[in-house]
């Protein structure tokens, strides 16, 4: 009864640990929902892209770059520039997930973002990860992302320019608590640093969402520069 039991009990863990960023998540569901209410799409059809992509960073940027008729190859490759960073969280995570079959595993992977990879990392750090509780920390997440993007679709007529109440502002502060989450002194400031002044020279310089992968190449790379570091002065 007890090995019944705890299954249940890791979900309800989990569920509480994704909390505080589901109270977050709410006003960026709510600023996407309007902004493609903005851009013409339905709430029919604002549903079903953050159910289907689930990914709110190139969401928001297949807005910026959205036409009618849309450029499907444009979108796709904004997205998949946005996105490469899942290919090394994907990577890191990966290897703590012992517990979980080759198929949970795959299907986790589909629900990563930025948010539960923070909090699935978090929770490595001191326990294993099981797959009852990083579904705890999913489909409360999902569901408010989906659900409140409906909501700012029926509501963005209300809302406005989302800039004039603040609610913009909720995607980069939810960023600065997860890096602050994770900071480690003056080498997580290096790579920081690095990323931004990347990102920002190529946002001046070069058209397009090719700052993002500048930004994220830049971080790596100076990650990688201090692990060398350290060890040859090993």
């Amino acid at each position: 009864m007890l090995q019944q039991s705890r299954p249940a009990g890791e979900f309800i863990a989990g569920m509480r640990t994704i909390f505080p960023l589901i109270v977050a998540v709410l006003p960026i569901g709510l600023v996407f929902g309007a902004v493609a209410a903005t851009k013409g799409l339905s709430p029919l059809e604002t549903t079903l892209m953050s159910a289907f992509v689930f990914a709110g960073g190139s969401q928001f940027v297949a807005m910026d770059i959205w036409t009618h008729p849309a450029s499907w190859i444009g979108v796709g490759f904004a997205a998949l520039l946005v996105n490469i960073r899942h290919v090394l969280m994907s990577a890191s995570i990966g290897t703590k997930m012992q517990s979980f079959s080759s198929v949970k595993r795959y299907i986790a992977m589909l629900f990563l973002a930025d948010e539960l990879w923070a909090m699935a990392e978090f929770r490595a750090g001191s326990t294993r990860l099981t797959p009852a509780w990083y579904a705890g920390i999913v489909m409360p997440f999902y569901l408010t992302w989906v659900g409140s993007s409906l909501a700012g679709a029926l509501l963005g007529a209300f809302l406005g320019d989302p800039a004039v109440i603040g609610l913009d502002f909720a995607f980069p502060a939810v960023f600065v608590v997860l890096v602050m989450g994770f900071w480690k002194g003056p080498e997580t400031g290096a790579v920081l640093a690095a990323s931004a002044v990347a990102s920002v020279a190529v946002h001046h310089f070069v058209p397009g969402v090719w700052y993002i992968a500048a930004g994220a190449l830049a971080g790596l790379v100076t990650a990688l520069w201090q692990g060398r570091a350290k060890e040859q002065a090993v």
